[in-house]
């Protein structure tokens, strides 16, 4: 029995739509009130492509000209409809929400899905089965989108990540903003099926089936999510480093994407710190390398902050330069920033700083802060990372680039999906994770660096959703340009028509791709003469027959209109 769920259901005030036309239709529904958000009056100049000369049009421009990227890259015979609006969302002065996107409307064992008892997001489910599956009362209240989308119209405003605000150009030129349209992208491919519907908390599948996003993921220690219990799966959710996707597209593009170098600390000294470590890297100081820097890792010792015991943050000029000297210094997470840390390690002669976290989280964050002056490496690692490499110093390790594995990727070459500690609901196991490069679209936290591109070399979201079903079918018969269709570019008449003759035979649509139209077609393609092509459509219409999917007067109509079109000429 099919199966439907609502995801989100508003009331809502239909006021402009504007449409992209590719490969699949996508369809910008403008739900914002007069005077605000799309409809926002406040004039603006042209910039970077976009015409539009009110603020409100720019937005609009931006949704429409992200939409085209996907509608040039996806192919589906149902139009695909964004609810969308611009509002405000929750920001701080340093922090702010950019937007969200996400499936209204989830579906199941639909015509055409791949696998029973599966939900897929809406815009998908209609694509496979070449009709809109959202039922019709559902539909009628509100428009039946199948996406919804949310943007933060205070975004730059005092109090909103203030003076940070939206780049509405086209050409990626965005400085010091936050170019909207590769947002858009970003959660534009949320909606279309980049997202899981399991409770990351508990591991329970929505309403007790799988869905067409889990049905790619794994982790490479307890195996694929499909054949986990709850408990196991929700432990995974957090098992950084060891979420993988399985789909081959996304296996194929990965060599042309991730760069190989995963930057590590790589403990060499037997005994329990053997081994290597994940590490976030710094802002600022000199990058690691993969030839890397090899030395005894020495605990740093500094006083502590007026009278007191000796501490190990390095929040003032080391007291065991000696030691730290020429070799690479451990220190703690807190007190101070992490440039004064580095610093005083580099003053009192390291040739580079583990910095050990002091909470417990994973994977380990970069290390943020500007000084010029910093010329050494430095990384952090985890609190149970950085324990057991103090309870077991001194110890030999060296730190920088690990040639063998590709940053983003398992050590098998499988690309790795978020999975931090703790689990963050609206992030983990939906996003690549932030170790990739180069720096993916579909990343938890958008990168300056990005292009527009959705596709490798640079991108690897379009794979993605070929895994779950986003097929390229060129002429819409539904089936796979790149699997089983045998005719590319099918005719899809209602009717066979031969010349200017309909001979009124249902033009029917095999599952190989082709339609007797094509089959007609093959037909005159080798012929020389009229007497060769209806000849061959007259064996046509008898292996038609035989098969049961003619009758007699549609044979001899197929033939009719065959020789009366007069060709080839």
């Amino acid at each position: 029995m099919k199966k439907h769920i609502a995801f989100f259901v508003f009331a809502t005030l239909l006021l402009a739509s504007v449409n992209a036309f590719a490969g699949a239709t996508i369809t910008i529904v403008n739900k914002n009130a007069a005077g605000v958000g799309f409809n926002d009056p406040t004039a603006a100049a042209p910039v970077g492509g976009n015409p539009g000369t009110t603020l409100g049009q720019q937005r609009l421009n931006a949704f429409q000209f992200a939409a085209g990227v996907w509608g040039a890259k996806l192919d589906s015979k149902v139009e695909i409809k964004i609810f969308a609006t611009f509002e405000p969302l929750s920001c701080t002065a340093t922090a702010a929400t950019l937007g969200s996107a996400g499936a209204r409307f989830i579906e199941s064992d639909f015509p055409g899905a791949q696998f029973p008892g599966t939900w897929y997001h809406d815009a998908l489910a209609n694509k496979l089965s070449g009709v809109d599956q959202t039922p019709p009362e559902l539909v009628a209240p509100d428009g039946g989108e199948d996406i919804r989308a949310r943007f933060n119209s205070n975004l730059g405003n005092t109090g909103c990540l203030t003076g940070t605000g939206w780049y509405l150009g086209f050409d990626n030129n965005h400085g010091g903003n936050i170019d909207l349209v590769t947002v858009l992208e970003h959660e534009f491919a949320h909606g279309l099926g980049f997202s899981t519907f399991i409770d990351k908390a508990t591991g329970i599948e929505l309403a007790g089936l799988h869905d067409i996003y889990e049905h790619y993921i794994a982790d490479d220690v307890a195996g694929s999510w499909l054949t986990l219990n709850n408990a196991a799966r929700a432990a995974s959710v957090v098992n950084n480093g060891h979420v993988i996707w399985t789909g081959s597209h996304v296996d194929a593009a990965v060599p042309s994407v991730l760069s190989f170098g995963t930057p590590n600390l790589n403990v060499t000294t037997a005994g329990a710190a053997f081994g290597k470590y994940a590490v976030g890297t710094a802002a600022f100081g000199s990058a690691l390398s993969s030839a890397g820097i090899t030395g005894t890792i020495v605990a740093a010792l500094d006083p502590a902050d007026g009278a007191g015991p000796t501490t190990f943050d390095a929040c003032s000029p080391l007291t065991n330069a000696g030691a730290v000297a020429g070799n690479i210094a451990l220190v703690t997470r807190g007190t101070c920033g992490f440039i004064v840390k580095v610093k005083n390690a580099q003053n009192a002669g390291a040739i580079a700083v583990v910095v050990a976290d002091n909470a417990a989280g994973a994977p380990p964050a970069g290390l943020g802060g500007a000084d010029p002056t910093i010329t050494i490496p430095s990384v952090r690692v985890t609190l149970p990372d950085g324990n057991l490499i103090r309870a077991n110093l001194p110890v030999t390790a060296t730190l920088g680039l690990d040639l063998t594995v590709r940053a983003g990727a398992n050590p098998a070459g499988r690309a790795l999906l978020y999975a931090p500690l703790p689990m963050v609901p609206g992030s983990s196991t939906s996003h690549w994770d932030t170790s990739a490069f180069r720096n993916q679209l579909m990343e938890p936290a958008i990168n300056t660096d990005l292009t527009h591109s959705v596709d490798v070399p640079e991108d690897m979201t379009l794979p993605l959703l070929r895994d779950i079903g986003w097929y390229p079918d060129a002429d819409l018969d539904l089936v796979a340009d790149d699997g089983a269709d045998s005719c590319l570019g099918s005719d899809l008449s209602a009717s066979v028509v031969i010349g200017n003759n309909n001979s009124g035979v249902p033009n029917t649509l095999f599952t190989n791709g082709c339609s007797i139209k094509d089959f007609v077609n093959q037909c005159l393609a080798p012929a020389t003469n009229r007497g060769g092509f209806n000849s061959c459509v007259a064996h046509l219409g008898d292996s038609l027959l035989a098969a049961g999917i003619i009758n007699d007067a549609q044979k001899d109509a197929l033939q009719s209109a065959a020789a009366r079109s007069k060709l080839p000429k």
